[in-house]
C-alpha cells in the first residue's frame, strides 16, 4: 500500500439479488485534502443540474470522516430517485466509510487529512419498481463501497494482474470482440 495517500482510485461492483435493479458500482477517489483529490472535492461544492453532490452522512450532524462527497453517475430526474440517493445510498456509503475506519482500512490518524469522492450508480428503474428492495440497495452499495475503498488504498488490481488477465477477462458488456 502506498503511504503517501496523494491519489488512489478504486472501483467495485456488487450485483443485486434476483429481480432487483440495485446493482452497486461505486468509483472512488481517495486522497489528501491538500492534494489533487482535495482540490477536486472542493470544486464539487457547486450545483450541477441532475448531478447534485451530497456529503455522506450517517444521520443529521454525523458527517463521516474522511469527508466523503457522493456524486450520482446518472441524472436524477425525480424526487423518488433523489430520495434514494440521499437516503439508502447515502446511508450505505457513510456506513461503509466508518466501517473502513473501524477495520483499519483507512488509518484513523489520517481521517481528517483525507477526503473521498464516490461516484455512485442508481438505476432509474428502482424508484418505480413495485418490488423494489431498499435492504438490497443498502447491501450492494455498502459492500461495493467498502471493497472499492480497500482496492483503492491497496492499488488493486495491480499492474501484473491486469497484464496477466489482458486476454483472459472481457468487459462484462463485451459484445464487440
Amino acid at each position: 500500500m502506498s503511504q503517501n495517500y496523494l491519489f488512489h482510485a478504486g472501483e467495485a461492483t456488487v450485483f443485486a439479488k434476483e429481480g432487483q435493479f440495485t446493482d452497486a458500482m461505486p468509483e472512488i477517489l481517495i486522497g489528501r485534502t491538500d492534494g489533487p483529490v482535495g482540490q477536486a472535492f472542493a470544486n464539487m461544492m457547486a450545483q450541477s443540474k441532475g448531478h447534485t453532490t451530497m456529503f455522506a452522512i450517517r444521520a443529521c450532524n454525523q458527517l463521516v470522516r474522511p469527508a466523503t462527497m457522493m456524486v450520482p453517475k446518472v441524472t436524477l430526474k425525480d424526487m423518488a430517485n433523489i430520495e434514494l440517493f440521499g437516503g439508502v445510498v447515502q446511508g450505505a456509503t457513510a456506513d461503509a466509510v466508518v466501517d473502513c475506519l473501524i477495520e483499519g482500512v483507512i488509518p484513523k490518524d489520517l481521517a481528517n487529512e483525507l477526503c473521498i469522492i464516490a461516484l455512485v450508480w442508481i438505476d432509474p428503474r428502482c424508484a418505480k419498481d413495485p418490488n423494489f428492495d431498499k435492504k438490497d440497495m443498502y447491501r450492494t452499495n455498502y459492500e461495493a463501497t467498502k471493497l472499492a475503498i480497500r482496492r483503492a488504498l491497496n492499488n488493486l488490481p495491480g499492474v501484473d494482474e491486469l497484464i496477466a488477465n489482458r486476454h483472459k477477462i472481457r468487459h462484462d458488456m463485451d459484445d464487440w470482440s
